[in-house]
């Protein structure tokens, strides 16, 4: 097995599914023929042909009304936004169209629209966003970001095969990030969606995040080691329905918890994370859970605005002393 970046490993989840069923077709702009923003689907068209890899006009609503309708018809589409910030103009159809249609009327829209997200590649304030927390409130919805590439493989091929909309994230400064190639299998394999993964094993406290900054986690907890604090990191990667066994696990164990995301703070993942906490494990708790995100800006695009902006392993460092020694 050759060791594979974030991107190729999206490119052959995506590339296996479609070989693997013929209902599975892709669509957004500029994916066919000049084989996408980020060259995920390049030579996709020489493969699967125009029908299969179709290029959309630039309207992100008329791309996920075509794949709800296309669902509804026993298709299995793949949507891409060339950037995930623009989802938001679908908003409506995702909502109020694909995500109630089971519980409406019993009819699953199994869809998948993907894009690349996050920031620190200074790309601005549409070219940055985390959205995952305008989704959160939507019963119906699954939302997945894999940090590694086997997962990344794993959790593209599951969201295909899954019966209802999955949103599928991918955080575009680990799309060809050398430092995280990794080797993945051949075969078929699907990661489980709604399944966490322990990245790091700790005692003293713990760090519960996914995406890009996950790496800043482990980061951290080097650092944090050579002080004597031990810290376990979980990636979530199923952020839509998060893990709650593995959350109240590491509370058990750690008694002291971290909620490190890049999204900025207020209505973000770390609030509902920490409500369930307080919820369901609350007693074994011996110090304030604790969020460390962005600020609550847009994101800027001048890089030390940006780096400011952006949870770093400095400001990680600073939440872990303070927590453990409460």
């Amino acid at each position: 097995m050759a060791a594979i970046t974030l991107l190729e490993a999206i490119r052959q989840g995506l590339w296996e599914e479609m070989e693997r069923d013929k209902d599975v077709f892709l669509l957004g702009e500029d994916i066919g023929v000049y084989g996408g923003a980020f060259k995920v689907t390049e030579g996709f068209i020489d493969k699967f042909g125009a029908e299969r890899v179709i290029d959309t006009p630039i309207s992100e609503t008329a791309i996920v009304g075509a794949a709800c309708g296309a669902a509804m018809m026993g298709m299995r589409p793949v949507a891409e936004m060339q950037f995930i910030d623009f989802i938001s103009c679908c908003f409506d159809m995702l909502t109020n169209y694909a995500a109630k249609s089971r519980y409406r009327q019993g009819i699953g829209i199994p869809i998948v629209v993907r894009g690349p997200s996050g920031g620190g590649v200074h790309a601005g304030p549409f070219h940055s966003q985390n959205v995952e927390s305008f989704f959160l409130n939507t019963p119906g919805l699954k939302m997945v970001e894999p940090s590694t590439p086997y997962d990344a493989k794993g959790l593209i091929k599951a969201a295909i095969r899954d019966d209802d909309p999955v949103l599928f994230f991918e955080h575009k400064l680990l799309y060809r990030n050398p430092k995280i190639k990794q080797e993945v299998p051949a075969d078929d394999y699907i990661v489980p969606i709604g399944k966490a993964a322990v990245r790091r094993e700790g005692k003293d406290l713990s760090v519960i995040t996914y995406g890009a900054m996950v790496y800043t986690a482990l980061d951290a907890a080097e650092r944090l080691q050579q002080e004597g604090i031990d810290v376990e990191v979980i990636d979530l990667r199923t952020l839509q329905p998060f893990d709650r066994e593995a959350v109240s696990e590491t509370v058990k164990k750690t008694s002291k918890v971290i909620i490190l995301h890049e999204a900025t703070k207020t209505g973000g993942m770390a609030g509902e994370l920490t409500a369930v906490i307080n919820e369901e494990v609350f007693e074994y708790l011996d110090g304030p859970v604790t969020r460390v995100t962005s600020i609550d800006t847009p994101v800027p695009y001048a890089p030390p605005l940006e780096e400011f902006f952006l949870p770093q392993v400095d400001d990680l460092l600073k939440a872990a002393r303070s927590l453990a020694a409460y």
